[in-house]
């Protein structure tokens, strides 16, 4: 396991930048930077920094993988009449290895579909060599105008407005929401029913709205993301003031143990580091269970308010719009 380094970065020069967060690397590889024996598909998530001005940042991470060179042969020791001796030759290649390689748009706007097409195409680009610049659509990106806010479903005189290209024969349409302090939730909410369940979820709403440390588990970064954005969006008009990282990295795992409520977000091969976690309500969003320990009391809604959002929830789910379980490309 090893450390990522950076090879280039590119910023928008305007009067309100968004700075080039410290440790980036950690959080485009939160399982560590390791070499493979092959192949992988490309991934995307959506990482969030907090800065401290307690500003969020968006980080959008696109990983592939490109094989690596081998390393170079040594040379050969030299016998005592100073010629080199020559080694048996070996029937046994080194295996190739391949090492990932990502692509991070950092933003203080949560658009994910954006990213990850706007990354893809970039991605497109470089692997199959098409005839267009990528110094040019870097720069359009960095240059497009986003707007905040203007409603889900623009009519047509506004869309032309919330669309952006960058110059690859690309069109994107930018939703945004009616007012700037509506959460950008998409199918997150949804999401978040159908993975856990009505119950599962409104234990989670309780135990946030009364400050209790929940910690999400997925094998899957983005289910992370969406599981922790639609808890937000949940809490609206509410605004999370305590510790809250949807990807938290390997190499800070032992953020977990502090003693103030976060809503944290941590890949399932380190579920074996959660087992000691006396305090922490966890969530599965792979097997669709919440785990409240012993010692955790969730003050729950209030009878009969709290049976009537069920079957108020229970109504509506029907009309959640479509997830089809089966993990999105790139996620």
């Amino acid at each position: 396991m090893g450390r990522g380094r950076y090879s280039s970065a590119s910023r928008r020069r305007t009067g309100r930048t968004t700075p080039f967060p410290r440790g980036i690397e950690l959080f485009c590889q939160p399982s560590g930077w390791q070499l493979f024996t092959e192949r992988n598909p490309p991934t995307f998530f959506v990482a969030v920094l907090t800065d401290i001005n307690s500003e969020r940042h968006y980080c959008a991470c696109f990983t592939f993988w490109e094989p690596i060179e081998s390393a170079q042969p040594q040379s050969h020791p030299r016998n005592g009449d100073g010629e080199e001796e020559e080694e048996p030759s070996s029937p046994v290649q080194p295996a190739q290895l391949f090492a990932p390689k990502s692509l991070v748009l950092v933003s203080r706007l949560d658009h994910a579909e954006v990213f990850r097409n706007s990354l893809g195409l970039i991605y497109t680009i470089y692997v199959d060599g098409l005839s267009v610049s990528l110094e040019n659509v870097i720069g359009n990106l960095l240059t497009c105008t986003i707007p905040i806010t203007g409603g889900a479903q623009p009519d047509a005189e506004d869309e032309a407005a919330r669309t952006i290209s960058l110059g690859a024969g690309d069109r994107q349409v930018i939703q945004t929401p009616i007012s700037d302090s509506l959460p950008v939730s998409s199918c997150s909410v949804a999401l978040l029913f159908r993975q856990l369940g009505i119950t599962n979820v409104l234990c989670l709403f309780c135990a946030a709205l009364t400050e209790h440390k929940i910690l999400f588990l997925s094998s899957s970064y983005q289910r992370l993301t969406d599981a922790c954005r639609a808890l937000l969006a949940l809490m609206f008009p509410l605004k999370y003031s305590f510790t809250y990282v949807p990807i938290l990295p390997a190499q800070l795992l032992e953020v977990l143990s502090t003693p103030t409520p976060f809503i944290i977000g941590v890949h399932s091969i380190f579920q074996s580091e959660t087992q000691e976690l006396l305090d922490v309500v966890i969530a599965d969003l792979d097997g669709g269970t919440v785990n409240v320990p012993e010692c955790v009391h969730i003050s729950l809604l209030p009878e009969p308010l709290l049976q009537q959002t069920r079957e108020a929830l229970s109504m509506v789910s029907v009309s959640f719009c479509p997830v089809s379980g089966v993990p999105a490309p790139w996620e």
